[in-house]
């Protein structure tokens, strides 16, 4: 294995962070390589990727920005094999890239429902599919390699109007613990985080209504969660021995009861 300092942890770790240039992959993107890992960031907008690697230059860190969407499974795999060329191949995947558009199923928003799906699913699927050989690979090489995968409290707990979105995170939750024992033998970590309410851009995105107001009541009721808070989550579960699979972590606001 890799040596590590309790200061670098994740010293001579490749990281790979999808939806990386806001929110949560932006956060986690940041902690990781204060943590001493190199990052790798991946999300459609440049500009936003530039200005993120400059910042973690800033602070002593090293990091790789590649504009891709996940959906394009081409762009996907090229960015893999950029990962592989320019840092060495990925031990550390933070599978992050997701929206989220909830509406009544009735009013029957099916470009909304494809959109989440084809995010949510098939663009996590493409990133698992480009990255896994190299997770494997690095695993047994180095003695450990992570997949973390960016669930939601919706894969366990209704709500109303959420049906879509809440179907595609618990087909995370579920994939992830199936991923483990496929990847587990072959020291590969699998995780799924499913977070309570965040305050991120994914509400920006939001249309509907009665969603709208919903979250514009939690947030006058209860203190979000920060991306900085699943960015130290996700440095806490792969800084971890490598006999320490945190197989699903749910982290929710104190105030958000479910």
């Amino acid at each position: 294995m890799t040596s590590q300092t309790s200061t670098a942890p994740l010293a001579g770790r490749v990281a790979v962070v999808t939806g990386a240039s806001s929110g949560i992959g932006e956060a986690t993107a940041e902690h990781l390589a204060s943590l001493g890992a190199k990052v790798a960031v991946l999300a459609r907008r440049e500009e936003r990727l530039a200005e993120l690697v400059s910042r973690i230059a800033e602070n002593g860190g090293t990091a790789l920005a590649i504009a891709a969407d996940v959906t394009d499974v081409q762009a996907v795999r090229a960015a893999a094999d950029r990962v592989k060329s320019d840092l060495g191949g990925a031990d550390l995947l933070f599978n992050n890239a997701g929206v989220m558009l909830p509406a009544p199923i009735e009013e029957l928003a099916v470009d909304q429902w494809q959109h989440q799906i084809d995010l949510n699913v098939t663009g996590l699927m493409n990133v698992i599919g480009a990255f896994v050989p190299q997770l494997v690979q690095a695993a047994a090489e180095r003695g450990v390699g992570d997949l973390i995968n960016t669930s939601s409290i919706a894969a366990q707990s209704l709500f109303p109007n959420f049906a879509v979105y809440a179907a595609t995170k618990a087909y995370v939750t579920h994939l992830s613990r199936h991923l483990r024992v496929e990847l587990g033998p072959k020291n590969v970590r699998v995780s799924a985080i499913e977070p309570g309410i965040v305050g991120t851009e994914l509400q920006d995105h939001v249309t509907d209504p009665g969603a709208l107001d919903w979250l514009s009541g939690a947030k006058e009721t209860m203190e979000w969660l920060t991306a900085e808070d699943i960015a130290h989550t996700i440095g806490f579960i792969a800084s971890q021995p490598a006999r320490v699979n945190f197989q699903q972590v749910t982290i929710m606001p104190t105030g958000q009861p479910s």
